[in-house]
């Protein structure tokens, strides 16, 4: 088995192991029985449970970087394209929590480590922001005096609303329409 073969293997079973029974819980005795590789194998990829942790957390980023990507890279409008950001990064990060269990109260318990893990996502993330605006800016869609600020305004709103979001506390009553066109309403008026 190849090197990133093992190594995306024995992320794999930690995240299936921290979801199940928790990260305080799971030994790396268990996640090396779990992943049918070595003690001596797992240690050779990750020094620490710490360190395996963060690795989890930062596939899950990945993918969500992926699904950010995708949406910027769409042919649709740059305004459609802020919207979709936007809901694809709420409705990933609540994925992402929910789908992990006991995960999740990790998630909000230890939130210094995950913002560690973070800061390379958060900047990848900006940085596509940044991009979609310049579009709506060269397409003259969107008047913005300072692209890296709006970019940055947009982004710290984004993660702002992700514990509501993942309590189902945002947009109470509201329907799934309602709520994108009000948001679309506020963009509007914001990037024009």
């Amino acid at each position: 088995m190849s090197i990133s073969k093992t190594r995306t293997r024995l992320v794999d079973c930690a995240r299936e192991l921290f979801a199940r029974k928790g990260f305080e819980a799971t030994t790396m005795n268990d996640i090396a029985a779990a992943s049918g590789k070595g003690r001596r194998t797992l240690y050779t990829y990750f020094k620490n449970k710490e360190e395996l942790y963060e690795a989890v957390i930062a596939s899950e980023l990945e993918i969500l970087s992926e699904k950010l990507d995708e949406t910027a890279n769409q042919i649709i409008s740059p305004e459609e394209k802020i919207v979709g950001i936007i809901y694809t990064h709420l409705s990933m990060i609540k994925e992402v929590v929910t789908r992990n269990g006991s995960l999740r109260a990790e998630f909000f318990r230890d939130i210094r480590m995950v913002e560690h893990v973070r800061r390379a996502f958060d900047e990848e993330e900006r940085a596509v922001i940044r991009q979609v605006l310049q579009e709506g800016v060269d397409r003259n869609i969107f008047k913005i005096e300072s692209i890296p600020l709006v970019a940055d305004i947009i982004h710290y709103a984004i993660k702002g609303m992700e514990v509501p979001y993942i309590y189902d506390r945002v947009a109470k009553g509201l329907s799934s329409e309602d709520s994108k066109r009000i948001v679309c309403d506020i963009l509007d008026r914001v990037l024009k």
